[in-house]
């Protein structure tokens, strides 16, 4: 399944198009807390896929019957351009364990890339519902080969994938290797450079909400 936030109008446009716009982007701290706002109303709607338990709650009055979520999922994502779009998650499931893993493009002499993955911190995943969060899903390749790691090791439940923006190309790469996540995202863009950096996108969201690397 793929939902995608953009097609019901709502403030996460708003966000996503603070996001792209070339002059807002040079207010590095909006950049990051718009990154944040747009986890924050993606975890809001996963939310209402999760399952929930009757709960009786004590009031300064009585007792209140309220529906809870039976459990917080699993918060995993990409470092560095994930940790922003990740805190949004973290401040709607705040009582969530969180994971993160390091994979980056490994440039070849011929100009092709390949996906390696350099760290990995996570928690135990069995039976457990799992979201896993990257910005921008270009190729999709990074993420298959983050969930395909993670699920030759742990028997995850239920796995979500969350982006702000993706490609077309990359979550039919996703639905192809991994068709039971469910793939969220904010936006979806049709275009890939050589390099594989989408258009019109809104560039390096790590460089944009940290700084440029070396």
């Amino acid at each position: 399944m793929i939902t995608i936030l953009s097609k019901q109008n709502s403030v996460v446009n708003d966000f996503i198009a603070e996001l792209r716009d070339v002059n807002i982007q040079k207010d590095r701290l909006r950049f990051r807390r718009n990154l944040e706002r747009v986890g924050a109303a993606m975890a809001y709607e996963i939310s209402k896929t999760l399952g929930f338990a009757k709960k009786d709650i004590e009031t300064p009055l009585g007792i209140a019957s309220m529906s809870t979520l039976e459990e917080q999922p699993i918060l995993v994502t990409i470092i560095r351009s994930g940790l922003p779009f990740h805190q949004g998650f973290l401040n709607v499931f705040d009582r969530a364990d969180s994971g993160f893993i390091a994979a980056f493009r490994h440039t070849k002499k011929s100009g092709e890339f390949e996906i390696r993955k350099k760290y990995s911190n996570i928690p135990p995943l069995d039976e457990k519902t799992v979201i896993i969060s990257d910005p921008l899903i270009a190729t999709g390749k990074s993420l298959v080969l983050t969930c395909k790691e993670i699920l030759s090791e742990y028997n995850i439940r239920e796995l979500h994938i969350a982006s702000i923006i993706a490609t077309e190309e990359g979550m039919q790469h996703i639905r192809a290797y991994i068709p039971e996540a469910h793939i969220w995202t904010g936006d979806v863009d049709n275009e890939l450079t050589s390099k594989s950096f989408i258009v019109p996108g809104l560039g390096d969201a790590g460089d944009l909400a940290f700084g440029n690397k070396e």
